[in-house]
């Protein structure tokens, strides 16, 4: 289960990517702001922390969302929300640039681990931290928050950047809906685990987080059995897509957005043969991508000439 971009507002556009953020973000921003009312000395600087929270998770995910297009893929739109944020990305499915656009999230803040404790010691050198109590204060905690981001998302429970890492490891060896299999099933015990922790913190938020991952969870093994049953029927030889360069399915599985008469768009050549309705592009069930009839044709290898 991830957020949508329903009930959230759109803030900016960088390198291609929308950001939004949904509205309940701020009544979450009001209690934890008051919660820590009693670390700084002015409540401005609370303000400045959940900020700091914002740029954490934010660059996050712009790491997560940069790394899926370098292999390839496509990335457009970030959400950030209460729990924390959630980039839309749709590597090819290949296990090394699934591994490369969700492991590109936690290094950023391994990266940010460096730099932070460098700026910390510069404020320290230069005498900030005696004049200005708040910013010792601040400092610490934003160094801390990460080393807390980073830590949690690599716990290897789906759907936590550490299972889904964990599950394209996996992906190398058993295989595609396998490794989702496993990775899920591991993520049912971790959701077990952290409500018994919620429940014996009387928290709220640890609750919460529970039951989103155990939504997430329960998804992820529907897509699993989805993998599985994909993989069973034929696929058309000499077809693949143009991004994921998976072949396409066999079967009438494209339905007509005319008559919604199903067909195979590979065997009528991307024509409705109810409707004559012809098609310019065609989509990929893996990845989303969409392109020309043209552009799915696998050219024969070249003939080896006798010498």
């Amino acid at each position: 289960m991830t957020p949508s971009h329903q009930g959230s507002f759109r803030l900016f556009r960088f390198a291609g990517i929308d950001v939004f953020l949904h509205w309940s973000w701020f009544l979450v921003a009001i209690y934890e702001v008051n919660q820590r009312s009693s670390h700084y000395t002015s409540m401005g600087w609370n303000g400045l922390e959940y900020l700091a929270i914002f740029g954490l998770v934010l660059l996050h995910e712009f790491g997560h969302a940069l790394a899926c297009r370098q292999v390839g893929g496509q990335a457009d739109r970030i959400v950030l929300w209460p729990l924390g944020g959630v980039a839309y990305v749709q590597p090819p499915q290949r296990p090394g640039a699934t591994l490369w656009s969700i492991a590109a999230g936690p290094l950023v803040n391994v990266i940010l681990v460096p730099v932070l404790l460098l700026a910390g010691y510069g404020m320290r050198a230069a005498g900030l931290y005696e004049l200005y109590p708040n910013v010792h204060a601040w400092m610490r905690s934003v160094t801390y928050i990460n080393y807390m981001l980073l830590v949690f998302n690599l716990l290897p429970i789906y759907p936590l950047d550490g299972g889904q890492i964990f599950r394209s490891l996996l992906w190398f060896v058993i295989g595609r809906f396998r490794s989702l299999m496993v990775a899920t099933i591991i993520g049912f015990l971790g959701v077990i685990v952290l409500g018994a922790i919620a429940w014996l913190l009387k928290s709220i938020w640890i609750g919460v987080l529970a039951a989103f991952m155990l939504l997430s969870c329960r998804q992820g093994w529907q897509y699993a059995m989805e993998l599985r049953r994909r993989d069973k029927v034929p696929k058309w030889a000499g077809f693949a897509c143009p991004s994921c360069r998976v072949a396409p399915l066999q079967g009438a599985v494209w339905v007509c957005g005319h008559c919604r008469k199903s067909f195979d768009t590979f065997e009528t050549q991307a024509v409705c043969p109810q409707c004559g309705t012809e098609y310019a592009e065609t989509q990929c069930f893996e990845c989303g991508h969409r392109a020309p009839m043209s552009a799915w044709r696998i050219a024969p290898p070249p003939l080896s000439s006798a010498g």
